[in-house]
């Protein structure tokens, strides 16, 4: 049977593509079949993958990388929904690695996510098929409670894929602690429950000096914080 692990964060530019491509690459090493899958991508950086039908589609260029990290072959169902800005809140959809129109946010939301949800669902299970292991990013924050009801990279993924989450919080920005508690307090019921561990993230000097702050997190949520990501630098 399939797991699936969602990489969720409290905001966009937290490192969930990073993460993602990490431990692609390390569960890779240690013999596990593993792809990694972001079910909507917004982005204008794509590269040329191969579709299931054989032929030439773009996927973001987080997703090829995080393919090559798993070594395994690029394809278009690690991101069968990539979103291309445009301007005037207007984007290019791509499905499948297809190119189908040009919407505004409105028109896309109302007309054509189910058909992007389908989409999702149906290059979920196609890597399910062949792997033993999927590791999903979200996108932005899965705390948009705005959003909750269209949300596929982070929600509707949680809850298709069955996928249990490990949430990011960049320590960079300030205020992580309260990040993290106020993005598990707005997240779905649902989905809180599946949280199995946060991550800090940009982290530089003693982790010693977050101790007590992560015993208060951990007391108040009853989620641990599992590990720190250092900065790029």
């Amino acid at each position: 049977m399939t797991r699936t692990l969602l990489v969720a964060g409290t905001a966009s530019h937290v490192g969930k593509s990073t993460v993602v491509a990490g431990l692609c690459r390390r569960l890779s090493q240690n013999g596990i079949s593993v792809a990694p899958y972001k079910a909507q991508n917004m982005s204008n950086n794509a590269r040329a993958v191969v579709t299931p039908e054989s032929n030439w589609g773009e996927i973001g260029v987080s997703q090829y990388v995080q393919a090559r990290a798993a070594n395994v072959v690029p394809t278009t169902d690690m991101n069968p929904v990539l979103l291309k800005p445009r301007g005037d809140s207007e984007s290019q959809l791509v499905i499948h690695g297809e190119a189908v129109g040009h919407y505004e946010a409105g028109t896309y939301y109302d007309e054509h996510w189910e058909r992007a949800r389908k989409a999702a669902v149906k290059s979920y299970e196609r890597l399910a098929e062949e792997h033993d292991l999927i590791i999903a990013e979200g996108a932005g924050s899965i705390a948009e409670i705005n959003l909750h009801d269209r949300d596929l990279a982070n929600v509707e993924t949680a809850e298709f894929a069955d996928a249990s989450i490990l949430l990011l919080g960049d320590i960079e920005r300030g205020g992580v602690f309260a990040s993290l508690y106020g993005t598990l307090e707005l997240m779905p019921d649902d989905l809180q429950n599946r949280v199995r561990g946060c991550v800090i993230t940009k982290f530089r000097g003693d982790s010693a000096l977050l101790d007590s702050g992560i015993k208060e997190l951990k007391r108040r949520t009853g989620v641990p914080v599992v590990g720190f990501r250092p900065d790029d630098e």
